[in-house]
């Protein structure tokens, strides 16, 4: 299946470029993103006439479309950013699918070590975010705390439940970290909250702007009311608050593409290794 080595190259070079540009910038460039499905669906296209074969552009085009229509509901979800949802869509088409079961194999498979490592990747960052902004964060998580204190409640008691009911099953493990689970929710979700509104959050000049970043709140600015919303800042509410040199409070996000590069490096690898022989 050596038709494939050229798209998995495709696939880690756009991946690559994409880390680049999150880090630096904090967004993904439509041109890399279109960049990379266009690549992918013309090699297919190409390939497929050479060879005879147009079941070849026809899977790919599938997989595009599957991993379209997972990076829109995990954006809508507001799991993704915009250019995250637009990188999956072009790691669809790579895979090579050759029945409706690889769609599920591959589909679920990347997902499920995308946030496996976005996870551990994000946990990581936080630490970073945490050690730059610590009495900041301090602050925050005892106030989250402190307003949320029903939810330890509540929790506490679920969790001495499920752990005195343990007797119950013929396991103990389950239930047991079933309540550990119970038990520690309330402090992510306190953690979660903290970094976010210490670290997360940070007043922006209008020149550095960029179309899609997330306002904290609504602005009032020559009449008008920019309204905080999921889709973002349009090119319109920029050049608004750039003509007026308004500097804004904007809710920043973890730098997502690196979890992209750590998961797709270990599917390819698992891949190689696993019955579904790729090279």
């Amino acid at each position: 299946m050596n038709e494939y080595v050229f798209l998995y190259v495709i696939g880690l070079v756009a991946v690559i470029f994409a880390v680049i540009q999150d880090l630096r910038t904090r967004e993904i460039a439509n041109w890399l993103t279109f960049s990379l499905i266009a690549f992918v669906l013309s090699y297919r296209a190409i390939y497929s006439i050479y060879s005879n074969d147009f079941m070849f552009f026809i899977y790919g085009l599938a997989g595009v479309f599957l991993f379209a229509c997972l990076g829109y509901l995990f954006y809508y979800a507001r799991i993704f950013a915009g250019g995250d949802a637009k990188l999956l869509f072009g790691l669809g088409g790579i895979f090579p699918y050759s029945f409706l079961f690889d769609y599920i194999y591959y589909g679920i498979g990347f997902i499920l070590l995308l946030f496996t490592f976005g996870v551990l990747y994000t946990l990581l960052y936080s630490v970073f975010l945490i050690k730059r902004n610590y009495s900041s964060f301090k602050k925050s998580f005892f106030d989250q705390v402190e307003k949320k204190k029903y939810l330890f409640i509540v929790s506490f008691i679920l969790a001495i439940t499920i752990y005195s009911s343990r007797s119950n099953y013929d396991s103990v493990f389950i239930p047991n970290l079933f309540a550990v689970f119970i038990l520690l929710s309330p402090f992510l979700f306190a953690y979660v909250k903290a970094i976010e509104k210490s670290c997360m959050i940070q007043l922006i000049s209008p020149e550095n702007l960029t179309e899609g970043d997330w306002l904290e709140r609504d602005v009032r600015i020559s009449g008008k009311v920019i309204k905080k919303n999921f889709a973002g800042l349009n090119f319109d509410e920029i050049l608004l608050l750039r003509k007026n040199g308004k500097k804004v409070l904007m809710k920043t996000g973890v730098p997502f593409a690196p979890a992209f590069l750590i998961a797709f490096i270990v599917f390819l690898f698992i891949l190689r290794y696993s019955s579904f022989k790729l090279f």
